[in-house]
């Protein structure tokens, strides 16, 4: 049996929501390490809304920080792409 990575945030209301890890990833390009997870919500097409952060994997309590920069999203994008391609396969 496979053993889910499950974490809990805050979302905009206080409400404290259960969130899977899908993977993660460091880019030697920015130096700094992503998460890549999951509410398993799905949106208004049926697809399950799939988020992504920075994150300090040697932090004690895990902090979730914003991605701001079009070149960092650009990176996650591309990421995401190349493992659907992967399991589409």
């Amino acid at each position: 049996m496979e053993e889910k990575n499950i974490f809990q945030v805050l979302d905009e209301n206080g409400k404290e929501v259960t969130c899977e890890v899908l993977f993660t990833f460091d880019s030697e390009e920015t130096g700094k390490s992503y998460i890549v997870y999951t509410d398993n919500t799905t949106d208004d097409d049926g697809n399950v809304r799939v988020y992504a952060s920075i994150f300090n994997p040697k932090a004690e309590n895990m902090e979730l920080i914003p991605i701001e920069s079009d070149r960092e999203w650009k990176i996650v994008e591309t990421i995401l792409e190349s493992i659907q391609e992967e399991n589409n396969k």
